[in-house]
Order: C-alpha cells, then structure tokens, then sequence
C-alpha cells in the first residue's frame, strides 16, 4: 500500500509537507497542493481513515439520515445532495431508519464515530435523547422536518399553506365531503399537513362537512396504507366527494385503490395528490397534486451545510429555509355537480372479480 513517505519520497519533501497538502492546510501553497494531490493519484495512495480519526481529523464524509429511499421524494433529496456535496470534495453516506428512533440512533452513533464532517438528517418523530446528544457535538441540520429539542438549523416545505390550498381547490370547486389520507400528526410534517386541511375547512358550515371519520393517519411511507384508508373511506355512508393525500407513498396507494374499484376520477371522486412523480401528469385524465421544490430545496441545503462545515464556526446561529410549494391543477378534480350529489354512496362500488 502507497504511503505518505512514498510520496515524500517521490517529490522529494518531507512527509509532513506531503499530509499537510493532503489535509488541504493553509500553510501549504496551492502549487505544492496540486503538485501532491496529481503524485497521490498517480501513485494510488488511499488516506487512512482510521489514522485520520485517532488524530481527530474529521473525514470528507457528509451523513445523511432519513426513513425510506424508496420513497422518490427522498431519493430525489439524496441525489441531489450526492451531486452537491460532491462537487465542493465530500461524499455523501446514506443511512436509513425506517422511522424507527433506535435505528436511528444506531446510524447517528456509527457516523459520529467515523468523525463524519457533518449530518444530514431527517428526524423520527422521537428521537433518542443519546442521538440528540451526539448530533449537538456534530454540525448537522435538518431537513423537512424539524425536531426542536435537535436545534434551529432546518430546510423544509411549509406544508400547511401546501395541504390549505390543495383543500381550498376543492372547497372553491364545490365539495364538502373532503377526506384526507396522511402521515400521522406526531410528525412535525403530519400535524403541519393536517393543520392546512383543517384550516381550509374551517370556513364552511359544519352541516355536510367532512367529520373526523373522513381523516386517516398512519405510515407516510406506506403505499399499503394508502389503499387501505382509501377503501375504509369509500365504505362510509356519508362517503367523501373529494380526497387530499398527504404523501408521495400515500398517493400511489390511492390511486391504486381507485384503479382497481374502477372509480371514475373525477366524476365520482376527485383527487389532489402530493408530490409531483413520473407517471402523475398522464395518470387517467392527468392528476391534480401538490407540487414539491425537493431538488432546490435539497441543493440549497448542500450548498449551505457544505459552506457551514468550510467555515468551521464553533457557535452556530439559527438558520430557517422555507420552500413552498405550487398546486397543480389537472383533470382529476372538477365542480362538484348535481349529478353528483344525487349518486349512489361510493361504497357500492365494487371492485373487479
């Protein structure tokens, strides 16, 4: 294996030049820098992580913690964040938690030992007092959803005035009975989503207005629970006109429940998603959904914490990104018309043999 000293060697300076260039230290002149840097590759010296953590130098590693990258809506926010951390000499590490608090604190524990120059996280709904701890000695922030008691150094979507204006859309369009299918309000993100759905009904008359039974809560990474809540709804006497979904994953499991009662969107029913994905614009007649800045808002996250780690600041100011989103408008919503007042309940339709 090519060390330091084979380098020194080679340049013909003393291997305490050559690892300072290699940890990019001011004193070395960028020449000697670039000089050492183009002789490591050539020779295919590999810096040892391990040696770098017993001296307590941070790697290039960049963390990033969130629950599920199947869900496009994260891997989108993990590619982005690749490309970004990238191109300023980082690499970015992914660890996922499945929301699951003591996962993640086992990723948290497993990065701040790897003397991770940073994390990138995107928080449970409790998480562990120890990974709190761990993230308050490390610079971090988070994003969409933020935790409190982990700091004030956050990047998100405000997701009331998101989930408002999707429900507003149908209040203006006519409808009443209006579900909402979404994560679960212990999530900063789940109580913010449902706030605005709330709010946007707040002005009509309570008289033929949805009711707690046209709310469903559950897992946002669950397309399954999507379809589930989707066909409790459609049983319902007083079954909705109209459905807002609160996630990604979410309205994949509507839409596929819809699909396969043969629900005709939107005379029957119409629909407001989240998350704009491939397929959505030509689903039926094209769906009506909340569009999300999840590239932006993940580029700017990874200039911003990049420049923060660079600048190395002991003491840490509050820092507050909010993105918004845009609604739109396709052909699954529509005015509720007479004819659809007057329609047999949902739950009599059936789904296909």
């Amino acid at each position: 294996m090519v060390t330091i000293k084979d380098i020194a060697a080679r340049l013909q300076v003393s291997p305490s030049t050559v690892g300072r260039a290699l940890a990019d230290d001011p004193r070395i002149s960028a020449a000697t820098k670039k000089k050492v840097s183009e002789v490591a590759n050539e020779m295919g010296y590999v810096a040892n992580l391990a040696a770098r953590m017993m001296r307590g130098v941070s790697s290039n590693l960049v963390g990033l913690v969130l629950p599920d990258i199947r869900n496009s809506f994260y891997s989108t926010i993990a590619h982005a964040l690749s490309k970004c951390v990238q191109g300023a000499g980082f690499q970015l590490t992914l660890s996922e938690t499945g929301d699951d608090r003591m996962v993640e604190l086992q990723h948290i524990r497993e990065l701040a030992s790897a003397n991770v120059a940073g994390i990138i996280i995107v928080p449970t709904a409790k998480p562990h007092r120890e990974a709190i701890r761990l993230l308050k000695m490390l610079p971090h922030v988070q994003l969409i959803r933020r935790q409190a008691a982990i700091g004030d150094q956050f990047f998100g979507i405000d997701d009331t005035k998101a989930l408002y204006e999707a429900t507003d859309h149908l209040v203006q369009l006519g409808h009443r009975r209006i579900a909402y299918i979404g994560g679960p309000d212990d999530l900063p993100t789940g109580a913010a989503r449902l706030q605005g759905y709330q709010k946007a009904l707040d002005a009509l008359s309570r008289n033929g207005r949805a009711g707690p039974e046209h709310v469903r809560l559950g897992s946002p990474g669950s397309v399954e629970f999507g379809r589930e809540a989707m066909r409790a709804l459609l049983s319902l006497a007083n079954a909705p006109t109209a459905v807002v979904a609160g996630s990604v994953r979410i309205t994949q499991g509507i839409l596929e429940e819809l699909m396969s009662r043969r629900i005709s969107v939107p005379d029957q029913l119409s629909v407001v998603g989240f998350g704009d994905e491939v397929g959505f614009s030509w689903w039926g007649p094209g769906l009506t959904t909340i569009g999300l800045p999840v590239h932006d808002l993940a580029t700017a996250c990874g200039l911003w914490f990049v420049h923060q780690i660079r600048q190395n600041e002991s003491a840490r100011a509050p820092y507050s990104s909010i993105a918004t989103s845009t609604l739109i408008v396709r052909g699954s919503t529509c005015a509720l018309g007479t004819a659809q007042r007057e329609r047999a309940p949902l739950s009599r339709s059936k789904s296909p043999a």
